[in-house]
């Protein structure tokens, strides 16, 4: 039985899954310069080879979430930091999302570790708790021997420069995306949910609580159930900037809209 809420049952799982990858990164705000922006010595950690990209150590966006025009939850994303993932410098990012309706309740999170240079996931966690149901799961990359590993589960094969979740959020901000296109990905790690196709449908304007944002409308699939299964109706807001934050997001449920509305952030949104 279905139930609201089960963001990360879907490849990109929390919602914001969002759009993905490639098309050609765009110059946008050096990753180098982040420790000048934030003052979180962790970036120090950066190699020179880093991707450029859009967001920072400290980076934090805060989204309102409603089921139909009922406000149930909220929900966020936070670059935490850039640590060590078996010698590689990789972004640490972590997105939460919690509420309830009446004898339900979800508390979730996401953690990603990423690769500064490619970012090629290298580990990601997933903590879900959505009424009854209630995972823990482990994964570890491997992008060199081509495995990934599940808990203490024989490894499995996955793709090249494989994205999970978390990363897959962070990647489509240094893309490119030209309206009308449709863009088809097949870098999520488990081989099974690709390809992830993105259309991009139109720009438009948007008022959120956070305030007014330019906007390009991006509607994505997967291969899986859940919001951005190829049967729903899901789009996604991100800004038409070089920061491409995700400011909204809409998808039609048999039981209801979800919807999520940017808050507050302090990305650096151009007006």
């Amino acid at each position: 039985m279905s139930t609201p809420f089960r963001f990360a049952r879907a490849p990109l799982g929390a919602l914001i899954a969002v759009t993905l990858l490639s098309a050609a990164p765009r110059t946008l705000l050096v990753a180098q310069t982040a420790a000048a922006h934030t003052g979180f010595a962790s970036s120090a950690l950066l190699p020179p080879d880093a991707m450029k990209v859009p967001f920072f150590v400290g980076e934090k966006l805060e989204y309102d979430v409603k089921l139909s025009a009922l406000k149930v939850g909220s929900g966020s994303m936070e670059v935490l930091e850039i640590t060590d993932v078996r010698g590689k410098a990789s972004w640490h990012t972590v997105f939460r999302v919690s509420g309830s309706i009446p004898f339900f309740r979800v508390n979730d999170r996401y953690e990603s570790w990423f690769d500064v240079t490619t970012l090629t996931s290298r580990r990601f966690f997933q903590d879900i708790e959505e009424g009854g149901y209630k995972p823990k799961r482990h994964y570890e990359m491997f992008p060199e021997r081509g495995m990934y590993q599940q808990d203490n589960e024989p490894e499995k094969p996955t793709v090249a420069d494989p994205l999970d979740d978390g990363s897959f959020l962070y990647f489509v901000r240094t893309l490119t995306l030209d309206v009308g296109k449709t863009y088809s990905f097949s870098r999520y790690f488990n081989p099974e949910a690709n390809p992830v196709k993105i259309l991009v449908a139109r720009r438009e304007t948007v008022t959120t609580p956070a305030g007014t944002f330019k906007c390009v409308v991006l509607k994505p699939t997967f291969r899986s159930k859940g919001l951005f299964s190829e049967n729903g109706n899901a789009e996604i807001w991100i800004t038409d900037d070089d920061a491409r934050v995700m400011v909204q997001l809409k998808s039609k449920l048999p039981f209801g809209s979800l919807n999520l509305y940017l808050r507050s952030h302090n990305a650096k949104i151009a007006r």
